[in-house]
Formats: C-alpha cells, sequence, structure tokens
C-alpha cells in the first residue's frame, strides 16, 4: 500500500471529522505528557522538601537541586535532534516512539524506588526516551496529512489539546498521590501510564498502515536527487563542510561537559574544570567557548546561501535569541515557583474557602476528564472491529483515571479543614491554555493580527506581568508569613498568556522563513536557545534562598519582572527591522 493510498483511507473511519489514527496520538501523546509532567511537577519539591517529617524527602538546597534539574531539562531539548535523525534514516516513526515510550518506562519505574542511583538513571533514561519519542510523535502526525495540508492546523490543535490534557492531570494526581501517600506513588504512577499508552499505540498500528515505516533506501535516494535537480536556490543542498562536523562535533561535546559539570560540581563535588579565567569559573568558560563555536558555525553555513534566504535566516536566529528570555522566565513554574507554593502560599483552607475550592476543583477534574472520555467513546465506536485491543487498554487507564480522580475528590470534600497540594497550581498552565487558546488564535485570523516582533514583545511583557504581581504580592513579608494564592493563581493567568502569544508563533516562523534542506538544522539550533533557557531558568530558580536571605523575595521576583519587559520593549523596537529581514513572509 502506497503512502497516498494510506493517507487517503485514514479519512474513510474519522472521529470529530479527523482520521481515528489522529486520535490514537492524541491519546499517545496525552499518556507520556502525562507521566513527564506528573514527574516533573514532584522533582524540584521532593528533592528540596525536608528529610525529617510525614513525607521526607532529600533536604537538598534549592540551588543544587536547581543545578540537576536545569542539566536534565536542557537535555531533553538537545536528544531529540538525535532522535529525529535516528527514526528518518534507519527505524522509522512508529518503532522510535515505542523505543522511546519503553525507556521512559524504566526511567519513572526507576525513580519510583526513591534511590540516588536509581533517580539518576530513572532521569537519564527519560532524557534518552524523550530524544526518540518527542519528535516523531509530530512526525507522524505530519506525515499523516502530507496529503492533506489544509487539515493540517485543526489536527494539530486536537495534538495540542492532548499534550495539556496529559499535563493537567499528571500534574494533578501524580502531585496528588506524591504529597499525600509518599513520593514512590507519584513516581510510579507516572510510570504506569506511560505503559499503557506505550500499549495503545502500539495495538493501534493497523491503523496507520505503512506512515511511520521504516524508511526505504529508494525514498531517501529520491528525495536527494530531487534536492539536487532543483532550480529553486532555496532548495538547493548545503552540504556539511569537515570544519562544520568538527564545530558541531566540538561545541557539542564542550556544551555537555558543561551540562554534567554544573550538578556534578555542586551536588558530587566532583569539578571537571577547576580553574577561573578573570573571576569567571571553568564550567563557564568551557560553555562559552563552546556558544562561541557555534555561532560560528550558524554565521558560516548562513554566509552560503542566497541574500533572501540568509536574511530570513537572521530574523530566526534574532527570535530564537529572545525565546531565551522567554524561558528562562517561564520556566521558574518548574522551580522556584514550586518552592514558593510550599513555602510561601497560604494553602490552609477551611470554611466557606474550602466548600469554594472543592467546588472549583470538582468542575476542573470532571468536565475535562468527561470531555476526553467522550472522545474516547468516539473513537471506540470507530475504531472497535479494527483495534479492539488497543481500546480496551484505554478503556482501562480512564477507568484507573476516573477511580484515583474520585478518590482525591472524596479525600477533600469528606475534610473539614484542608491543605492543597503544591502540585495542584501548577496545573493552571495547561487549564489556562485549553481555556484561553481558541480566542487567542481568533485574534491571530482577525484584522488585529500583530507583526511578529509584537507577538514576541507582548508574550514577553505579558509574562513578566505575573512575576510583577507575584513581586507586590510578596512585597514586605517576613519569615513566617504566607501571601494569599490569588497571587500564583493571577501569575499563571498571565505566564500562560503570555506563553500563548510567543510559544507558538515562534516554531510556526521557523517552518515559514528557513528552507527545506535548512530546516532540521535551525530547528535544532531553536530547541537549542529553548534548551538555554531551561538550564538558566533552573539556575537562577535555584537562587531563591540566596537572594531572599540577602535581599527580599519581592526582590526576586523583580529580576523574571524587568529582564523580560526589557527583552519584549527591545523585540518590538526591531520590528522594521524583522519585517525587513523577513522579505515578506507574515
Amino acid at each position: 500500500m502506497s503512502t497516498t493510498t494510506t493517507s487517503n483511507d485514514f479519512f474513510k473511519s474519522t472521529v470529530l471529522g479527523h482520521p481515528s489514527g489522529l486520535f490514537v496520538l492524541f491519546f499517545t501523546e496525552m499518556w507520556e505528557r502525562f507521566s513527564f509532567y506528573g514527574m516533573r511537577v514532584l522533582l524540584i519539591n521532593f528533592l528540596t522538601t525536608a528529610i525529617l517529617g510525614s513525607n521526607p524527602g532529600w533536604g537538598w538546597s534549592a540551588e543544587n537541586a536547581g543545578a540537576l534539574y536545569g542539566t536534565y531539562a536542557m537535555l531533553l531539548y538537545i536528544t531529540p535532534i538525535f532522535g529525529g535523525i535516528v527514526a528518518d534514516r534507519y527505524i522509522g516513526y512508529r518503532w522510535a516512539v515505542v523505543i522511546g515510550s519503553i525507556i521512559m518506562t524504566l526511567g519513572h519505574a526507576a525513580m519510583a524506588l526513591d534511590t540516588p542511583v536509581m533517580l539518576y538513571t530513572g532521569l537519564a533514561l527519560l532524557v534518552i526516551g524523550t530524544g526518540f519519542f518527542k519528535p516523531n510523535m509530530t512526525s507522524i502526525l505530519s506525515e499523516m496529512y502530507k496529503q492533506f495540508p489544509e487539515r493540517k492546523d485543526g489536527a494539530y490543535t486536537i495534538f495540542y489539546m492532548g499534550v495539556n490534557a496529559g499535563a493537567f492531570f499528571g500534574m494533578m494526581l501524580c502531585g496528588y498521590l506524591a504529597e499525600t501517600q509518599g513520593w514512590h506513588w507519584g513516581f510510579g504512577l507516572a510510570g504506569i501510564f506511560m505503559l499503557l499508552g506505550t500499549l495503545q499505540f502500539w495495538l493501534a498500528k493497523p491503523l496507520f498502515g505503512t506512515i511511520g515505516d521504516v524508511p526505504s533506501k529508494e525514498k531517501r535516494i529520491a528525495e536527494e536527487a530531487a534536492a539536487k535537480s532543483s532550480a529553486n536556490a532555496e532548495d538547493k543542498r548545503n552540504p556539511f563542510t569537515m570544519v562544520d562536523y568538527v564545530l558541531i562535533a566540538v561545541s557539542t561535546v564542550l556544551g555537555l561537559l558543561y551540562a554534567f559539570n554544573d550538578p556534578l560540581s555542586k551536588i558530587g563535588g566532583i569539578n571537571m574544570f577547576p580553574f577561573e579565567v578573570g573571576g569567571v569559573t571553568g564550567q563557564n568558560v568551557i560553555v562559552l567557548i563552546a556558544l562561541i563555536l557555534f555561532l560560528f558555525l550558524v554565521i558560516t553555513r548562513i554566509a552560503r546561501y542566497t541574500t533572501v534566504v540568509r536574511d530570513r535566516m537572521v530574523a530566526v536566529i534574532i527570535f530564537a535569541f529572545f525565546t531565551v528570555f522567554f524561558w528562562m522566565s517561564f520556566e521558574q513554574g518548574a522551580s522556584s515557583l514550586v518552592i514558593f507554593a510550599r513555602d510561601n502560599v497560604d494553602r490552609s483552607l477551611a470554611g466557606n474557602s474550602l466548600v469554594a475550592f472543592n467546588i472549583i476543583n470538582s468542575l476542573l477534574t470532571v468536565v475535562p476528564l468527561a470531555i476526553v472520555t467522550w472522545v474516547l467513546i468516539l473513537l471506540a465506536k470507530q475504531t472497535w472491529n479494527t483495534t479492539p485491543a488497543s481500546n480496551i487498554v484505554l478503556a482501562i487507564c480512564f477507568i484507573g483515571i476516573w477511580a484515583i480522580a474520585g478518590w482525591m475528590l472524596y479525600q477533600y470534600l469528606t475534610a473539614e479543614s484542608s491543605e492543597i497540594t503544591v502540585s495542584w497550581f501548577s496545573i493552571l498552565n495547561s487549564f489556562f491554555i485549553i481555556a484561553l487558546a481558541s480566542g487567542v488564535s481568533k485574534l491571530w485570523d482577525s484584522k488585529y493580527n500583530p507583526p511578529a516582533a509584537y507577538k514576541y514583545g507582548l508574550g514577553l511583557i505579558i509574562m513578566a506581568i505575573g512575576f510583577g504581581l507575584l513581586a507586590f504580592g510578596a512585597y514586605g513579608i517576613t519569615t513566617g508569613v504566607k501571601v494569599s494564592m490569588i497571587w500564583l493563581v493571577l501569575a499563571y493567568l498571565f505566564h500562560t498568556l503570555g506563553e500563548l502569544f510567543l510559544s507558538p508563533v515562534g516554531l510556526s516562523y521557523v517552518s515559514k522563513l528557513v528552507p527545506g534542506r535548512m530546516i532540521a538544522f535551525m530547528f535544532g539550533m531553536w530547541y537549542l536557545a529553548i534548551a538555554i533557557g531551561n538550564k538558566l531558568a533552573a539556575i537562577l530558580g535555584g537562587q531563591i534562598e540566596n537572594i531572599t536571605k540577602e535581599y527580599s523575595l519581592s526582590t526576586f521576583f523583580l529580576i523574571f519582572t524587568i529582564v523580560p519587559v526589557a527583552a519584549g520593549l527591545i523585540v518590538i523596537a526591531l520590528n522594521r527591522p524583522l519585517k525587513k529581514l523577513m522579505h515578506g513572509v507574515h
């Protein structure tokens, strides 16, 4: 069966107007995000919780925990570059997804054991597994819709809802189990649903035909020949030279050495670069050299293209630069905001406030779960005869989720007083995305659709307002005094609005501005910018205790107010030069 025939056959079995296969991907991604965010929301809290108490953690400092998490988050955006290459050339997208899922399942299982060796092993397996999984899910989706490009935007919107549904329930349920029953319960639950998600995807393979199969040698040869013979200058190959390969190798090795040395030197006292240059530590010297070499590589490759292509890729680099500042601040949600919610927010409820919370929490839990369950029923009606086993696995997943969610709500509803879990606040980002995404999308389709630079600048500034509110709410508080939770809720609202303005726009412009022959390299550079932002976020987030002790908690949040606002104003001021560099791309 040809790929074209398979694509046409997809629309013989539809759910909500889209192929049933899309919703298999929806649920696969949902369970993977459930596992990823379920673990992510626990890690910093677990590492920094006191070693004494009813649910003891490891008692690390925020700085040490940030160093470990930052390296983990950084590597999550680097390994997919290599996972995509392996899938493209050797094993195909479907096998890559399955291999990645199995490795991640083993990673979650290792972390559930709560020992140092198993924690580090688990994080390493999650990084490797994500490298296989992350790029290839979207590759399958893209290949499914190759013959129907006009339907692709709607498909990605549905897929993105699966991402946020998984994140929402993962943080809520894994977080609740971990904080109330024990950390290993939260880590373990993440692994269970990762395994079940893998199983339902594999059992649904009849729906995909040849999509995502191991690539044939003939197909690769044909694509290379088409690129060489193309009359379009933008499609011409820009082969990597030996110097390019050396620069890639050296900058990659130096970058990885820095990533590993940071937690090793802080946590284990093992410093691979025990020297200083002008007061700059050895590991920072190493990472600066790596960045300089990589920038030299990018500049020399861009210089080989025609003027229009070169200008457009310069625009991408400028956007990538400001992306670092966004994620440096936004990703405080995985580090400093977790610590802030635990130590500085009044989470105790009783009386009318508890009743109000129970109503809101019940609606937040039951309504989304009912909607996703309805989608599951629609999928089962379409695919039961084709893939019954896959549907049975999905049914088991949802019975389990309903049971855990019902038990959690029962615990809240029957308590005379209660303390909201730290992880509960993290679900607000996913909830606000689901609630607000369609409204922001409509704005982009209206006459008020602003230029790219304005979207970027507004995204940075709106996100910064959230930190400004936290700085105001935390102003003047002293040891033992806690702030109202409304400040954290409002912060997540503005952070999400900023994300909706900036994050989807960035990836869209990379695909529009970069020629096909360069897109893999530039997407890799884009994810490198996000990786750097994540690492900086964890490093700065790890300073919350030090800055609060030396200055104040309000001062800490002002850093993430002032820097993004300044970056946002600068990128808005660059609107006219950027428009010239984009040469008509809107």
